[in-house]
């Protein structure tokens, strides 16, 4: 049984590359740069290699989430200047977006923020984004579809396999990834350094913080910042050994491949870090520098935002207790 799945992810790994391939040949022949939507590499990787997943099994949601969320990105974009106020706004409306149509389309968060990060203004942009969407669904229906015929056992619905991109429950992990948002935008003001917060560090941050209990990165978070960092520095080399063309973006997304198989792990997003440099607007080695940052940020506060929010909650019991006490005894 191992051989056979053996051949059937790299075919779909495969796949994958030709279809981000596909897309950036697309994007090069017509001059629309943000057809290189860069969490379609992250997309495809998954829909193609985890038939079963919730991403796979969610192709409508797929086409329209990210969609509805570059339209709010656009907007934002149009009526105010990059800042503290627009990112937040529009994060918080992509999660909205999320939570209104129940979908667990996670990276649309990034087709959100992109435009906001980038300065994209065009209202084509979210047609753009329907352009490889549709055409990723249509081509995760046919593969998923064959693969799903040949190998009929049930998915364990425990794992992440199943979960992952679930909505998650509770609210204490909207208001640390919020907080992240804010903290992260912070860094960005002191430092200069806009890609701290790389759209994908937001998707990241929502399956960390929303399913601790199954992101396989949120497992071994020590291990993200470097994966990413590699990730991105691969990503930056191949656009400039090969220039913006779809040679560059299958050696990106190889590249992104080949680092998440070393370090065994999971992370769609990383393959989206990969590709980022090929909407950016030259590029240099302060992006992977960035991505190293931000995630190294986002891994120190998983680690410790619940201690904080521990702390703050019971200051805020004991400020009470003592507010409580002192009205007494007047």
């Amino acid at each position: 049984m191992r051989e056979p799945r053996r051949r059937s992810r790299l075919g779909a790994e495969i796949g994958a590359l030709v279809y981000i391939a596909i897309i950036a040949q697309a994007a090069t022949a017509t001059g629309a740069f943000y057809l290189m939507f860069p969490e379609l590499g992250a997309l495809s990787h998954d829909v193609l290699t985890r038939p079963r997943g919730s991403w796979a099994r969610a192709p409508i949601a797929m086409v329209v989430t990210p969609v509805l969320t570059a339209i709010i990105g656009i907007f934002f974009t149009r009526i105010l200047p990059y800042g503290f106020v627009s990112v937040m706004l529009t994060v918080g409306g992509a999660l909205i977006v999320l939570f209104a149509i129940r979908s667990p389309i996670a990276p649309a968060i990034s087709a959100g923020l992109l435009p906001l990060v980038l300065g994209v203004r065009s209202w084509w942009y979210p047609p753009a984004i329907l352009f490889g969407t549709a055409l990723l669904a249509v081509l995760s229906a046919g593969w998923n579809s064959f693969e799903l015929r040949g190998n009929s056992a049930p998915a364990d619905s425990s794992t992440y396999e199943d979960t992952l991109e679930l909505a998650p429950s509770g609210l204490r992990w909207l208001g640390a990834l919020m907080l992240f948002v804010a903290l992260a935008m912070i860094l960005v003001d002191l430092t200069g350094l806009r890609f701290i917060l790389f759209p994908p560090l937001v998707v990241i941050g929502y399956e960390m913080l929303g399913h601790p209990e199954v992101c396989p990165w949120a497992r071994r978070p020590l291990t993200l910042p470097i994966a990413c960092f590699l990730t991105a520095a691969g990503g930056l080399i191949c656009l400039r050994v090969f220039g913006v063309n779809a040679a560059a973006a299958a050696a990106a997304m190889l590249w992104g491949i080949a680092i998440l198989r070393v370090f065994d792990l999971h992370i769609p997003p990383a393959l989206a870090i990969a590709l980022l440099p090929m909407v950016m607007d030259q590029p240099t080695f302060w992006y992977p520098i960035s991505v190293g940052i931000g995630t190294a940020l986002l891994t120190v506060w998983f680690l410790n935002y619940a201690r904080i929010f521990d702390a703050i909650l019971s200051g805020a019991s004991r400020a009470r207790e003592i507010a409580a006490r002192n009205s007494g005894t007047r």
